[in-house]
Formats: structure tokens, sequence, C-alpha cells
């Protein structure tokens, strides 16, 4: 986890606010978080962004991240947010609540931790009725003999096509600054994803029920919501 925390410190001072495959699914995660959400958490807050849109959502949002240079960044951007908690922590040490937040998000970090660990834990920190909402990186099979390996790299063709474009609309480049390339990937490097298979059988095994969607920009999303004790298993 240092290697990470290091690569993540490096990652918050490049920050430079603008659009990124994460951040372009933040308007469709907000759409789960429930109407009358008094605790949030965000597991991996990075720079603060989607947290600050969550803050509008909550009344109080813990917000942790393995990273203190992103949770320096986060602080500094996030004056105008008094409801929001920026802690340094690893959310695997964490020792959550039972039954404590309404609404819990992580994006773009289950895949940098043991993912089914990860998500017993916050299966447990989530209050009955309460949301979960993921999104994480998707592995593609790029075996163009199969019909899955096929389909892969045609979405990724249309990806990079996608996220060139919305990148010179939102930042005015088509490719990010070198040193920020530099620095990602350098981190893939030691990155491992789910398939989006794996992924529908581990979110079905342990949240019956969810919703799992494939998303063009490489990623997945999840929506859970957790039961209330009078009304089945889900939870």
């Amino acid at each position: 986890m240092s290697t990470i925390e290091k690569d993540f410190d490096r990652l918050a001072r490049l920050d430079s606010q603008g659009w990124s495959a994460n951040n372009h699914y933040h308007n469709l995660l907000l759409r789960y978080v429930p109407e009358e959400c008094g605790r949030a958490l965000e597991v991996g807050c990075g720079t603060g962004g989607f947290s600050r849109r969550l803050a509008a959502r909550a009344n109080h949002v813990t917000a942790i991240d393995l990273s203190a240079e992103m949770i320096r960044v986060a602080r500094s951007r996030s004056d105008q947010f008094p409801n929001i908690e920026f802690n340094v922590a690893d959310a695997m040490s964490c020792d959550f609540p039972a039954g404590h937040f309404d609404c819990i998000a992580t994006i773009a970090t289950l895949h940098h931790v043991p993912t089914e660990q990860a998500l017993e834990k916050l299966k447990e920190a989530l209050r009955p009725g309460g949301t979960l909402l993921v999104l994480d990186l998707v592995e593609l099979n790029r075996n163009v003999l199969t019909a899955v390996g096929l389909g892969d790299t045609f979405l990724n063709t249309l990806a990079l096509a996608a996220s060139c474009g919305l990148r010179l609309l939102h930042n005015g480049r088509l490719r990010p600054p070198p040193e920020v390339r530099a620095a990602w990937e350098e981190h893939g490097k030691k990155d491992s994803y789910l398939t989006i298979c794996e992924a529908g059988e581990l979110y079905e095994r342990l949240f019956p029920g969810a919703t799992v969607r494939r998303h063009l920009l490489w990623r997945y999303s999840v929506v859970w919501q957790k039961s209330p004790p009078n009304r089945g298993a889900n939870g």
C-alpha cells in the first residue's frame, strides 16, 4: 500500500480538476443518493470532487483516502463544505460503525484492495435501507479470436475516441499533459481489474439484486440498496 500511497501523492500534485473518465460518471451515481441522506461515506475520495457533490445531498460526509497529499488537496478545495470530514485512512484498517451510513460510495478504489473483503466491510457499515454506489475499472478481453474479445476491442476503440473528444471539449486538449500520462502509466503497471463477468458474479453473490452496469469509458457501476430488516434477505 505504501507504493500506491506514493503514486497518489504524486498524482494529487498534478490534479487540475479537469474532466476525467471518473468524474464523467458522477452525475450517474448522484441519481441514486437517498433523498434523505444523513450520513455518507466515500472510500478513496482523492481530491474530493465527488465528496463535494455528495455534501450537497447529505448532512455529513466522511471522506477517506490512503494518500495524505490527496487529503491535503481535498481539504484545500473544500472550505465551503464544512459538512465534509476528510481523513487519511486505509479502508481495510478502518473499523466503520455497523449500520451507520445512509450512503457509501467508492470510485476507482476497489481494485487497489482485496475487493471482496472491502465490500463486506462496506456492507456491514451500511444501514438497512441505505445505498451502496460503486464505480470501478473493468478488465478488457483483448483476444480478438473470441466474440467477447472482438466486442471489447470494438468498445475500446469507441472509448478512445469518446475520451479524446470529451477531454478536448472540457479540457481543451486531446490528451493529458505528458507528466500526468507518465504518472498514470507508472501507476497502471501495478493495477489489475475484474472483468465484467467477474464483477457480475461477485456482486450477485454479495449483494443479491444489485444493478451492475458496464459503461463505455472502461468502467462499471454498481447500485445496491440494503433491505430493511422486515423486507427480506437482500442485506
